[in-house]
């Protein structure tokens, strides 16, 4: 029964480290793509941009042309416009008429664009290439705004279509390489030995720190083989993260993330996380704040501690990310930084 219940604990020590290939690498060639458009939004109530917004009053004119109105853009003096930025991510194998979230950006002096509506306009890739059109009514309810006095920033769920397809014929390829998210060669080597073991032998070369070549097998489809190699199990003990949304400033970690003796200085504030033996003994408290210095004992300090501090002083979200940021190059952060 002891070594029934021994091999059981193994097992589950082994399925706890477990982690699938397609959590820890991407495939070659398959990403998003990022777009980028210049349009108007129209129909707002004052709060557009003013008559010293040029781009604006040349952008309305050439739009009217585009209609058979003829303008000079001089004449031109609407504060129910604003110029943006539309920008959007096209996924890999988006198909025609696919929908596409969007953020609406003002690049002049708009008090708030929320209200007006988005006119056509055409989102372009890097190759200067048309991939959707955006188009759209810019309301509260529908949209994710930016939570502040002016709403000059908002995204918009489903306003674009995809007009134009990526080519990547991955179905007719034999070969296709996997790319580690970080860099080990461990972990490469693992996973090129898990896989020749269990699909067949040779099928996967790891190149080099990063890199895994993989041959598809001649009774599989590219497909299926790739659904097959995402799907494999390595032991692997996952890199902890810390996620911080850059709008709204909340942090997003695991309870464990722990934060190493150092000491950094933001504006007026000063973080000070020193090892248990230069805790004073007098102070009883693990976590003090005076004269605008705040004191983590090393034994209790976590990502989570430092944000709930940070968030009680008032930091703004962009205070918090440099502090974070700051603490990673320092090497006071072990996990992965993400910010969205």
């Amino acid at each position: 029964m002891k070594l029934k219940a021994f091999l059981i604990l193994i097992l589950l020590i082994q399925a706890l480290n477990a982690t699938k290939i397609k959590d820890i690498t991407n495939v070659i060639g398959v990403r998003d793509n990022q777009l980028i458009g210049y349009g108007l939004v129209v129909g707002l109530n004052g709060t557009g941009d003013g008559s010293s917004s040029e781009f604006t009053r040349q952008a309305i004119s050439s739009m009217l042309q585009s209609v058979n109105v003829k303008v000079d853009s001089k004449r031109v003096k609407s504060k129910n416009v604003a110029a943006v930025m539309v920008t959007a991510k096209l996924p890999a194998f988006s198909r025609h008429g696919d929908r596409l979230d969007v953020e609406i950006s003002s690049i002049g002096d708009a008090k708030s664009i929320v209200g007006g509506t988005l006119i056509l306009t055409p989102l372009k890739a890097v190759d200067g290439e048309v991939y959707a059109l955006a188009q759209g009514t810019i309301d509260k309810g529908f949209s994710e705004g930016k939570k502040s006095k002016k709403e000059t920033t908002v995204k918009v769920f489903d306003a674009a279509l995809v007009e134009k397809e990526v080519n990547f014929d991955i179905s007719s390829k034999n070969t296709i390489r996997l790319s580690l998210e970080k860099s080990d060669f461990a972990v490469a080597a693992k996973i090129q030995n898990r896989l020749n073991s269990s699909l067949g032998a040779s099928i996967a070369r790891a190149i080099d720190a990063r890199t895994i070549e993989l041959i598809r097998p001649s009774n599989m489809s590219m497909v299926e083989f790739l659904a097959r190699v995402n799907e494999t199990d390595i032991r692997h003990v996952g890199v902890d993260r810390v996620v911080i949304d850059q709008r709204s400033g909340t942090v997003v970690a695991g309870l464990n993330v722990v934060v190493e003796p150092v000491i950094i200085t933001h504006g007026d504030l000063t973080l000070k996380i020193v090892s248990d033996a230069e805790v004073l003994t007098n102070d009883k408290n693990s976590i003090s704040i005076k004269n605008s210095v705040v004191n983590f004992a090393k034994g209790e300090v976590t990502v989570a501690n430092i944000a709930r501090v940070l968030q009680k002083l008032g930091a703004k979200p962009s205070d918090i990310i440099s502090v974070m940021k700051t603490i990673k190059r320092a090497g006071g952060i072990s996990a992965k930084l993400e910010i969205i």
